[in-house]
């Protein structure tokens, strides 16, 4: 997709982004925690209670994740019989990640997984990622994916997407044809 802007040659080699830094890192310290807190909570309560509470994550996990998705699944069924667009989510994406977190071994990825099911919180990460895809999108440099979302949220107000190449044919020695009527409905300007 082409946006019009001029790209140098001579592009600038781009620093590596937070996430890519210190997501590593934040992954091998959120393992360590996890690890050391079901030491510490087996050493108090003994293993095969830790065992359980692990089992039992898995099991909650994969029922909340089962009815997130069959909520989903029911909301665009419900959507498509009313002939609209569903419902934008309703939680469901939340309610899954929440399921998997459970699911996934370590007390504090089951904590995290918990608070994800309350609605409250839910409403909070939800309107947190909108604003951050919104400042991202907005910060977006030309001819960048996120530039090409952009345009393509500004460019359809009803939806449809006419794909298309402008062909400029000024005739013999640069002199114009005579000008054409723009085209009409009628005559195939929404294929």
């Amino acid at each position: 997709m082409t946006t019009g802007a001029p790209t140098s040659p001579y592009t600038a080699r781009r620093r590596p982004s937070r996430l890519r830094r210190y997501l590593p890192l934040g992954l091998a310290a959120w393992l360590v925690l996890e690890i050391w807190l079901l030491t510490v909570v087996a050493g108090a309560a003994g293993g095969p209670t830790v065992f359980l509470l692990l089992v039992a994550g898995v099991v909650a996990g994969s029922v909340v994740i089962k009815r997130a998705g069959r909520r989903a699944f029911r909301s665009l069924n419900e959507a498509l019989h009313q002939g609209g667009s569903p419902a934008r989510g309703g939680g469901n994406g939340l309610m899954m990640l929440g399921g998997l977190l459970l699911m996934i071994p370590g007390l504090v990825s089951d904590a995290a997984g918990l608070l994800l099911l309350l609605p409250p919180v839910q409403k909070a990460v939800s309107r947190f990622a909108e604003n951050a895809l919104e400042r991202s999108l907005r910060k977006a440099a030309p001819g960048s994916l996120g530039d090409a979302f952009q345009q393509a949220r500004m460019h359809r107000p009803d939806g449809r997407v006419v794909q298309g190449e402008v062909i400029r044919d000024d005739g013999p020695h640069g002199a114009p044809q005579e000008p054409r009527p723009p085209l009409t409905r009628g005559q195939g300007a929404d294929r």
